[in-house]
Order: C-alpha cells, then sequence, then structure tokens
C-alpha cells in the first residue's frame, strides 16, 4: 500500500543534507516536522481554467475552447509540463473539429507546486467535465450519452496539444465505450437510499477521463533474469518498489514467462550495484514499462536455458521445455539446478537481460460515477452510490489494481471534498496542520464498486495498461456534476464544503 504520487521528482532540500555531510562527514538526515512539510514541500498546481464549448442539437460537439493559468509557485520545478499535459488528454478525448487552448503557467510568492498523481489533467479535467454535462442539458441530452456521442474511437486523431511530428501514442486497446455502459447501468441501479427527510436532495452524476499511459519522450527500464542454484531465478528490475506492488507484478510476469511459481523469483530492485538501470518510478511506469522489460527479460532466459539444454543433453531449443523445476524432453528429465551446475562446470551463467524504451504508448480510460444526497439545511454530502469503470488491458493483478483504483477515487475524494490550503494575503500557508487541514478519514470514505473493461493492450506486458494515476484524474468532476444535478447550481471550484454548499443553495432557493 502506498506509492510516491510525485513527490520524489523534486530537488528541495538535498542540497542543504550534502552540505551537511560534507560540513560533518558524517551520515545525515533530515525529518520535516508537519509544518514544514506544508511550507517547504510542493503541493500540486492551482489552476484557473475557462471552457467555452459549442454542440448542435443532435450532441455533436462543434467547438472546445480553454483558457488555463496555472501556479507553480516561487519556483519553476514541473510547470511547463504539468501545464503540457493538464492541456492534453482532456481535449484529444473528445472528438471536435475545431479546439483551441491558451495556456500559462505563473510565478507567484506562494509555496512552490511540483508533480502529483494525475500531472495536471485532474484540475483541467473538473472544468471540461463540467462543461460537457452543462452542453448535454442545455440540449436535452443524457450526458452519458452525448458523451458516447462524442468521445474519440480507434483510428480518429488525438487532437490537442503538440504536432503530429514524433507523436507515439496509439490506440493499444479501447474499452472507453464499455466504461460509460458499466457505470450507467451501476448508477441506474441505485444504491443506498438517501437519508428519509425533505431536507436532500439527491442527484447523480458521471465524468470520463483519458490519459497517455507513459510520459512522452521515451522512457528507459532495464532488467535482467538468471538461474539460481536452487531452483528458483533471480530477478534484477531497475524500477523501485516502494508501495505501489510492483515487485509483485514483476514477480507474477517472470513467474509465467518460465513457468515457475511466484515464490521462486527472488527480486533485485531499484539499485544500479544490482545492475538495471531505470528512469524512475514515475509516470505510472512500473507495471508498462519496466514490466515489459522484465517479461522481455524472462522471455530471453528462457531461450537460454533451453538452448543451453540442447547443447548439454542433445536436441533443439524447440524440444526442451520447462516444467516445475526442470527441463525436459521426450522422457528425459534435467533438474534445474543440475543444469545450473552442467553450465558452471562450462564457465556459463544462465542470464539475459530485458529492455524497454516506454514507446510506443497507449492510451487508458476510467469512467467514475456517484449518485449523493445533499443536505439543504447543512451543505454536507453524503455518497450514496461510488462506482469506477476502468479500461486497464488485461489485469494482471486484479486484487493490486483494484485496490489501486480504490485508493485513487479516495485520494481523489479528499481534494474533492476537504483538503484546502489556504493562504494569507502575503502567500503564507495558515493552515499546515492536519487539525486545520482535513485528510478524509476511514469513515468518510464510501465503498466503491470497481470495474474492469475487457481489453488487452498491443503495447503493455501480456496486454496490460497503467492504472496508476488514471483513476484520481474524472472523482471530483463526477462528483461535481452529482451535485449540480442534485442542487440545480453549478460549483466550479473544489472542495465542495458543506458552508460553500449551504450558502449557494440560501442564495438560490431562499432560508425557508
Amino acid at each position: 500500500m502506498g506509492g510516491g504520487f510525485g513527490a520524489k521528482q523534486e530537488m528541495l532540500v538535498e542540497d542543504i543534507v550534502a552540505l551537511a555531510v560534507i560540513k560533518t562527514g558524517e551520515p545525515v538526515k533530515l525529518e520535516f516536522t508537519r509544518e514544514e512539510q506544508f511550507i517547504g514541500a510542493t503541493t500540486r498546481h492551482p489552476m484557473r481554467v475557462r471552457i467555452k464549448a459549442g454542440a448542435r442539437r443532435d450532441g455533436r460537439l462543434t467547438a472546445m475552447q480553454m483558457h488555463v493559468v496555472s501556479n507553480t509557485g516561487a519556483y519553476g520545478n514541473h510547470g511547463r509540463l504539468v501545464l503540457y499535459h493538464a492541456c492534453s488528454e482532456c481535449f484529444a478525448v473528445y472528438r471536435c473539429d475545431n479546439k483551441k487552448i491558451d495556456a500559462v503557467v505563473v510565478y507567484t510568492n506562494t509555496v512552490p507546486s511540483g508533480a502529483f498523481r494525475g500531472y495536471g489533467l485532474p484540475q483541467t479535467n473538473l472544468a471540461v467535465e463540467s462543461a460537457m454535462d452543462e452542453l448535454a442539458r442545455g440540449i436535452g441530452m443524457d450526458p452519458v450519452a452525448f458523451r458516447a456521442r462524442n468521445v474519440v474511437r480507434p483510428g480518429d486523431p488525438m487532437i490537442s496539444t503538440g504536432t503530429a511530428e514524433g507523436h507515439d501514442v496509439q490506440y493499444g486497446s479501447y474499452g472507453l465505450d464499455q466504461c460509460l455502459a458499466l457505470v450507467k447501468e451501476a448508477i441506474d441501479r441505485g444504491g443506498l437510499d438517501p437519508p428519509p427527510s425533505q431536507d436532500w436532495l439527491v442527484g447523480q452524476g458521471i465524468a470520463l477521463g483519458m490519459i497517455d499511459t507513459i510520459p512522452p519522450g521515451g522512457h528507459f527500464s532495464e532488467s535482467s533474469a538468471a538461474l539460481r542454484q536452487d531452483v528458483g531465478y533471480e530477478l534484477i528490475v531497475g524500477t523501485a518498489e516502494f508501495g505501489n506492488g510492483t515487485n509483485t507484478v514483476h514477480r507474477q510476469i517472470a513467474a509465467t514467462e518460465l513457468g515457475a511459481t511466484i515464490d521462486s523469483i527472488d527480486v533485485l530492485q531499484s539499485d544500479t550495484d544490482n545492475g538495471g538501470h531505470d528512469t524512475g518510478a514515475y509516470g505510472s511506469t512500473g507495471t508498462v514499462v519496466a514490466g515489459l522489460a522484465t517479461q522481455r527479460a524472462a522471455q530471453a532466459l528462457l531461450d537460454v536455458i533451453l538452448t543451453f539444454a540442447a547443447e548439454h543433453a542433445g536436441g533443439t531449443p524447440a524440444e526442451w521445455s520447462v516444467v516445475a523445476g526442470a527441463v525436459v524432453r521426450a522422457g528425459r528429465r534435467i533438474d534445474l539446478p543440475a543444469l545450473f551446475e552442467a553450465a558452471r562446470a562450462k564457465g556459463r551463467r544462465l542470464f539475459a537481460t530485458g529492455k524497454s524504451t516506454g514507446t510506443p504508448r497507449s492510451v487508458a480510460f476510467n469512467v467514475q460515477g456517484f449518485r449523493i444526497a445533499v443536505n439543504k439545511r447543512t451543505g454536507a454530502i453524503k455518497i450514496l452510490r461510488s462506482v469506477h469503470a476502468a479500461d486497464a488491458g488485461r489485469v494482471i493483478n486484479p486484487m493490486q489494481c483494484r485496490g489501486q483504483i480504490e485508493g485513487g477515487v479516495a485520494q481523489s475524494l479528499g481534494a474533492a471534498l476537504y483538503e484546502e490550503m489556504v493562504l494569507d494575503d502575503s502567500g503564507r500557508v495558515v493552515n499546515p496542520t492536519f487539525r486545520n487541514y482535513h485528510l478524509p478519514q476511514f469513515g468518510d470514505v464510501p465503498r466503491t464498486e470497481v470495474l474492469f473493461a475487457d481489453t488487452s493492450d498491443s503495447v503493455g506486458p501480456f496486454g496490460a495498461k497503467s492504472m496508476s494515476e488514471s483513476p484520481y484524474n474524472p472523482v471530483a468532476a463526477a462528483l461535481g456534476n452529482a451535485l449540480a444535478d442534485a442542487t440545480g447550481i453549478r460549483f466550479c471550484a473544489t472542495p465542495f464544503k458543506p458552508d460553500r454548499i449551504f450558502h449557494a443553495i440560501v442564495e438560490k432557493f431562499g432560508t425557508a
């Protein structure tokens, strides 16, 4: 359980540690207090987004325009790249002949912004998906049907930022239509009954998201695999395991290719002393890029083992196969430890490497749906049903992937409902403690029904696509659309706090 969520992509205090090491000649550890974490680490980029869009009465989009101002805080950090990503897939997911984006990132005298899960898309997704709902309702069309009418399909160009030159994104698989249908069917089933009181307004809403599954420009990863002296294998991966579950997935990938059991795969990771380089465990690459390198390493090792078995005991490599800790051919069996010793006697090591360059890239799709009740007297939101459908390709580890999606929804609900850094006029953070910065607790997080589209990707290992960042992206937008459906009021800023909802309801309906 866990992950980095972008926090380890910055160089903010390493210089202080390095200087202290040079000065003292001793190992040095710098640990932030909670307040220092608020004022000395990075935040997500605050953005102000303006959307203008048009559609015909039959539901076909005709024009989309977006203006974005992104606050990078005191330092540049990821300002340019986050802005680029924020303006990309949220527009590319819709088919529309006329698109225009104007976007700037600005310095301010506030806490620096940095990389965070979704990398800019959650902010713009809120605006774009709100506009799609407004358009659908304006022409009297069901919001799900409106999206189904306008989303990209395989073969469509992905028109957003950037140019065609160097464009390496492709539809490795496509399951957005399935995701929309799955969420609509689940939300229409209802969920928890609303509270038995006239004080509650009920509504439902959805939002979708598309994400390029790998950072642009390539993402390098290397793995190696070797036969051990006992009945097992050593797998060295360059990517880092820090709670994101990649060690388990990589063992599954290697075991599948080698016809072995999971417990026979010993993993060494994220240390170049062992071997294996990786650009970094970010950008949702641990399974789709590093996993592909592991798959190739395991495939290459299998070829090495079978080739040596043929050299050692006759026949051709195609006549040999690996089963349950041995190689077999036409009734003859050689245990793997014996094969290891035979190779060592000849000065050979049964070893292979695999590499992946992170290109081409595929796209993953996510759809979130909510059914909620809103209290007219307090502004409180009660989530009656939460459904998330994901096109993750072939899911290698369903339990882990489901956990990533549930975690993404929970984390995004924190930002949508509670979390807010409050700044004074000079740019100082005035609520740098958890007493005044509310994180969702266990009781604040609803059960989310997770559904998977039935697809298999042509890019990722065994048909898998990334699912680390993407579940986060459509959550706030879907909640905002459900809130608008319940109250008839469009809330344009997160978090959707009770006091803000209460004042808007009073302004619209009065105090009676």
